[in-house]
């Protein structure tokens, strides 16, 4: 489920949560819901295992540490060229190691293409603070999608988690079911809208170590809680 990426290969949950129907039998529709559901890791227990779903130690350094040797080195040399490189070397590191390991070039490179375009834009402004720009964009997209889907009467999170939980579409026919599903997918609308009102401010009055501090705190680690909430008010109760 994680955006941003993910190496661990998470166990078939034992309580049915994965994928008891054969693929072949699905619609076109659920066939690609479960595929999306399966990035979504579960323990034996039955709960979602959030450190593998948002990929692991691995995929939280993936996120972490190009845009953390940015900041350094950007604060220690004042040099942006030199920031910008060293920030796009860790990430083309990580890239070249899911490649050697034969993953997805799809998966191998999202994270490579999302840091040199944060960095062509700080180059071509001139201003390291606009490393960060490009977030804000992607991060408004999110929740503009997000926010369409429950309003639209398909909320996210429900339809990724309804997949893993094994309900398929089914939950769409219970009202209470819906209402959680919808909770769930506002809690990472919110926690998505966090990032903004408290980074936004930092950039405009060019706060760079505050700003960056923040995108490294408020980044995987915030989703993955989201996640983690979204998937606890979106377990099924008795009266649903």
């Amino acid at each position: 489920m994680s955006t941003d990426p993910e190496s661990a290969e998470p166990k078939a949950p034992q309580d049915g949560s994965a994928a008891a129907v054969p693929e072949d039998a699905d619609s076109p529709l659920d066939a690609a819901l479960r595929r999306v559901g399966s990035g979504t890791a579960v323990t034996d227990s039955g709960q979602i295992d959030v450190l593998a779903t948002i990929g692991g130690w691995r995929g939280l350094l993936e996120s972490v540490l190009p845009s953390a040797v940015f900041l350094v080195a950007f604060i220690a040399t004042q040099d942006l060229w030199g920031a910008g490189i060293a920030s796009v070397a860790v990430a083309a590191v990580f890239s070249v190691a899911r490649l050697v390991q034969r993953q997805s070039p799809v998966q191998a490179l999202a994270g490579l293409v999302a840091v040199v375009l944060c960095v062509v834009v700080a180059l071509n402004t001139g201003e390291a603070r606009d490393y960060y720009l490009w977030g804000f964009v992607t991060n408004a997209a999110y929740i503009v999608a997000l926010s369409v889907s429950v309003f639209v009467g398909w909320p996210l999170l429900g339809l990724v988690y309804g997949m893993v939980r094994n309900e398929g579409l089914q939950w769409r026919d219970q009202a209470g079911r819906r209402r959680r599903y919808a909770l769930a997918t506002w809690i990472l609308v919110g926690a998505l809208a966090l990032r903004l009102v408290v980074q936004v401010p930092l950039y405009l009055a060019d706060l760079l170590t505050a700003l960056g501090t923040a995108r490294l705190v408020m980044g995987l680690p915030l989703y993955a809680l989201a996640l983690w909430f979204g998937w606890l008010v979106s377990a099924a109760r008795s009266r649903d």
